[in-house]
């Protein structure tokens, strides 16, 4: 079935809905909604539903709200992949399969080795088409909300940012040689054991990924004391793109989103 999200003034009580703009645009001309069918509308927070088509043409659909659904689809643990800024439309693809695997947010980042040219005039176009990418993907991998996409930060920001979460990780390849370094698991057991989250908290952890050239050793120990446990992700290399939607995956799976924990 598919599925919207909508801003809560679209909502009039529990009981009607209303789609308008791009998302009227895709239910009637690309889908062929009619009235009658049914869909999935959320408010990205409080309120979940089966709608049913009362009207419907290009611009607005009218909709009655036919049943309230449980919001259980997110994660536990909220994942924030912390990107260094990547070439070409690499971003887009950490966010697309980031937000389906269950990122809570992502923070673009600038960093030394970064291969991009970053153009600050462009930011406002480039963030609305990556929130654009996230809702979509939301609505695709039915989750209950969207991930931020936050404005792109100095290296800085980023590390001033590091203690405001219960955990933060540095993706270094040197600490995956050999597999001899710390992994995932190992940190994340540590933390466990060190200062474990009450049972019904929600932790916020933040993943960080170097750019096409990787970290340089400076930025590693400048992370490492901010706070940061820095971390390696297997003898492989991996991509940059590869690197966050496989570290989110280590962490969901540890907190047993996916039968680890």
């Amino acid at each position: 079935m598919q599925r919207y999200f909508v801003a809560p003034e679209q909502f009039d009580g529990t009981s009607k809905v209303r789609l308008t703009g791009e998302d009227a645009f895709h239910a009637v001309r690309v889908m062929r909604m009619k009235p009658g069918d049914p869909f999935i509308v959320s408010d990205g927070s409080r309120v979940t539903a089966i709608a049913s088509i009362t009207e419907a043409d290009s611009s607005e659909v009218k909709a009655d709200i036919v049943e309230l659904l449980a919001s259980d689809s997110e994660p536990a643990w909220a994942v924030t992949i912390a990107q260094s800024l990547p070439k070409g439309d690499k971003m887009e693809l950490v966010i697309q399969k980031g937000t389906e695997i269950g990122a809570y947010a992502f923070a673009p980042f600038q960093s030394e080795r970064m291969i991009v040219q970053y153009d600050h005039k462009k930011e406002a176009k480039r963030l609305e088409r990556w929130s654009k990418i996230a809702k979509e993907a939301a609505e695709q991998s039915h989750r209950n909300r969207v991930p931020a996409v936050e404005a792109v930060k100095t290296w800085r920001e980023l590390m001033a940012a590091v203690p405001d979460f219960d955990l933060a990780l540095f993706c270094y390849e040197r600490e995956g040689d050999a597999a001899a370094g710390t992994g995932i698991a190992d940190a994340v057991r540590k933390w466990r054991s060190e200062q474990a989250p009450a049972q019904d908290a929600q932790p916020h952890i933040i993943l960080m990924v170097g750019p096409e050239g990787g970290f340089t050793e400076a930025e590693a120990n400048e992370a490492e004391a901010a706070g940061a446990v820095i971390v390696g992700l297997g003898k492989r290399i991996l991509r940059t793109e590869t690197a966050g939607i496989v570290g989110l995956t280590c962490l969901l799976y540890e907190s047993g989103e996916m039968g680890g924990a």
